[in-house]
C-alpha cells in the first residue's frame, strides 16, 4: 500500500514538473490576437521551451487598474502606457524588471526608433524598464462628410459655432485640461509641471483662475461626453479621441481627419514590460513574445488595423509620422502626473462639469 501511495506522490510531482507555464499578458483590447499568440506558441514550442502565451481576460483600462494587475502577480507581461510607470510615486515602476535590450531574443530590438527607445519616464537610471511597441495622439477628430473648414487652433473649437457639436471623454479628463491649456497657448502640461509648488498649483487651478474659466468654456461646447468608446456615429462633428477608436470607424467606412491644431497634439506611447518575478524560461519566453510584437507583422498591423504609430523602422509605412516627422515631440508627450497634479485636474474638471449642466 505504502508502495502504491508512494508511487502515486511520485507520478503526480512528476506531472506537475512536466506542466506548460502559462505566460500571462495583460494588455488593452485588440493589442494580441489569437493569431499572434498561435505563432508566439509554436515559436516557444519549437525552441523547446515548455511556455505557452495566456491572454488574460481582463483588460487594462487605466493606470490605477494597471498596477492593481501587477500587484496581483498574476500578470508576466504587461502593455503600459508609458507615463504610467512612474506615476504617482512609481508604483507601478516597483512591479517591474529592468529589460536586457542587447538579448539575443530581442533581435528586432534593434529597429525601434531611436527617438523612443530611452525616454526617461520609463527608465530607472540607465536601465530600461520598457520597450516601446505603438503610440498615438490624443487629438480632435473631424467628421469630414460634415466640417468643411476645420477649426485651425484649440482656442477656435471655443468659437459659438462649435458649441454642441463636440464630444469629450469624461473617462480620463487629463487630456481635456491639456486641452484648455493649449487654448491659452501654454504648456499642454503646466498642472502638473507646477505640481510642486502647492501656491503656484492652488493659483492656477483656483475657481476664478483663467485656466478654470477656459475648461468651463471648453466643457460648454461638449454636446456629449463619452465614457467607454468615442462616438464615430456622425452625430458629432468633433471626437476627442485616442486614435483608435478613429481608426475603427475609418475601417468601418466613416471618413474622419486629425484636426492639425497649429498647437498639435499631445501623444502617447504604449510599451511592452516584463513583471519582476520573471526568471528562466519564463523570462526567455518574454523575451521571444516582445520580439514578435516588434517584429514586422505585428508592427504593420499596429499601423494598419489599429491606426496608430509604430514604433519599429520595419514597417513599409508609417503615415503619421511621415506626415509629421516630429509627432513624438518631447514637449508633448504625457508626463507621469503627480497625485497632486491629478487631484487639481480632477477638480477643474467637476466643476467645469457642474458648469456645463447648468447652461
Amino acid at each position: 500500500m505504502k508502495h502504491a501511495l508512494m508511487g502515486c506522490i511520485l507520478a503526480a510531482s512528476a506531472s506537475m514538473a512536466q506542466a506548460t507555464e502559462q505566460l500571462n499578458i495583460f494588455t488593452w483590447d485588440g493589442y494580441v490576437t489569437e493569431a499572434e499568440i498561435t505563432a508566439v506558441n509554436a515559436l516557444l514550442k519549437e525552441q523547446g521551451y515548455d511556455v505557452e502565451v495566456n491572454l488574460l481576460e481582463t483588460v487594462a483600462e487605466g493606470p490605477q487598474q494597471m498596477f492593481d494587475m501587477l500587484r496581483s502577480g498574476d500578470v508576466d507581461v504587461s502593455f503600459l502606457t508609458l507615463n504610467y510607470i512612474h506615476m504617482e510615486g512609481s508604483p507601478s515602476a516597483n512591479m517591474l524588471q529592468p529589460i536586457n535590450v542587447t538579448s539575443p531574443r530581442l533581435e528586432n530590438y534593434q529597429h525601434l526608433s531611436k527617438a523612443l527607445t530611452d525616454i526617461p519616464m520609463g527608465m530607472k537610471g540607465d536601465q530600461h524598464l520598457y520597450i516601446p511597441w505603438g503610440g498615438g495622439a490624443y487629438g480632435i477628430w473631424a467628421n469630414l462628410d460634415t466640417v468643411q473648414d476645420m477649426p485651425t487652433s484649440v482656442n477656435a473649437m471655443l468659437e459659438p459655432e462649435w458649441k454642441g457639436r463636440l464630444s469629450l471623454t469624461d473617462g480620463q479628463v487629463h487630456p481635456n485640461v491639456s486641452l484648455a491649456l493649449l487654448a491659452l497657448g501654454r504648456s499642454a502640461f503646466e498642472v502638473n509641471d507646477v505640481s510642486g509648488d502647492r501656491a503656484a498649483l492652488g493659483a492656477l487651478a483656483a475657481p476664478d483662475s483663467e485656466l478654470q474659466q477656459t475648461v468651463n468654456a471648453l466643457y460648454g461646447q461638449v454636446g456629449h461626453f463619452w465614457s467607454a468608446s468615442p462616438p464615430f456615429t456622425g452625430e458629432y462633428d468633433l471626437v476627442a479621441s485616442y486614435g483608435v477608436g478613429a481608426s475603427a470607424a475609418i475601417a468601418a467606412g466613416g471618413n474622419w481627419g486629425l484636426v492639425p491644431f497649429e498647437e498639435g497634439n499631445t501623444v502617447w506611447l504604449d510599451t511592452i514590460n516584463f513583471a519582476k518575478h520573471l526568471e528562466g524560461d519564463k523570462l526567455e519566453a518574454a523575451e521571444i513574445f516582445a520580439n514578435y510584437f516588434i517584429g514586422k507583422e505585428v508592427q504593420t498591423r499596429v499601423v494598419e488595423s489599429l491606426g496608430m504609430v509604430a514604433s519599429s523602422g520595419l514597417v513599409d509605412t508609417n503615415p503619421l509620422i511621415e506626415a509629421n516627422p516630429d509627432f513624438f515631440e518631447e514637449s508633448m508627450f504625457w508626463p507621469p502626473y503627480t497625485r497632486a497634479a491629478g487631484n487639481a485636474i480632477e477638480l477643474m474638471s467637476k466643476r467645469a462639469m457642474g458648469m456645463s449642466a447648468t447652461n
